[in-house]
């Protein structure tokens, strides 16, 4: 935990957007483990200027409340994912049952390799508000990355098939996570990746 002491001097000479944009940073890393840790009932303004070493003021500097807060750390750790799904499936090559695999394997190991990630992008966003509304977001997003995929190896595919396919897969992807990471499915991700990308491209 950074030491609250060290905040008078910590910041002198750095310009103030820069010194704004690393407290944000910092209040995003402590809710990122207040909440991973502890779920909701860890997350106030007390405890996460207490885990950042920062005044409470730092914190409304940057947010509004601890909706805000927590809306903006699903964002930081839906936009990782998005970074490392792109970057599996782009080391896949051009096939798409190499491009499929590699997306579906990076999704499973990077929500379960720290457990918070996955209680933020999956678990707890069936239950919380905040984070329930940021992950139809991402969903639609996913939904539409499917789709360009699609029409971008199939461009004279029927276009309310396409739609359909991509509903499904988004949806599918989503409860796949979700079992994975209860435990429900086993602790051989490439074994449930193969039974999955199986079934998807049947």
């Amino acid at each position: 935990m950074p030491d609250p002491t060290s905040n008078a001097t910590r910041w002198a000479g750095v310009p103030l957007v820069d010194r704004r944009a690393e407290r944000r940073a910092l209040l995003v890393d402590a809710a990122f483990r207040l909440f991973g840790d502890g779920g909701e009932a860890a997350l106030s303004v007390r405890s996460v200027s207490r885990e950042s070493g920062m005044n409470t003021r730092y914190f409304y500097e940057s947010f509004r409340g601890t909706d805000d807060l927590l809306g903006a750390v699903y964002d930081r750790v839906s936009a990782e994912l998005a970074e490392v799904v792109d970057e599996a499936m782009t080391e896949a090559g051009p096939s798409l049952r190499a491009r499929t695999r590699a997306g579906m394997a990076a999704v499973l190991h990077f929500s379960s390799a720290d457990p918070r990630r996955g209680r933020i992008l999956f678990t707890d966003a069936r239950a919380n508000p905040v984070l329930t509304s940021r992950r139809t977001a991402t969903q639609d997003l996913l939904r539409e990355a499917v789709l360009t995929e699609g029409w971008r190896l199939h461009p004279d595919s029927d276009a309310v098939a396409a739609l359909v396919g991509a509903a499904m897969y988004t949806g599918a992807m989503a409860e796949l996570a979700q079992q994975w990471l209860a435990g429900h499915l086993g602790d051989d991700l490439d074994a449930v990746v193969d039974h999955a990308l199986g079934l998807v491209l049947r």
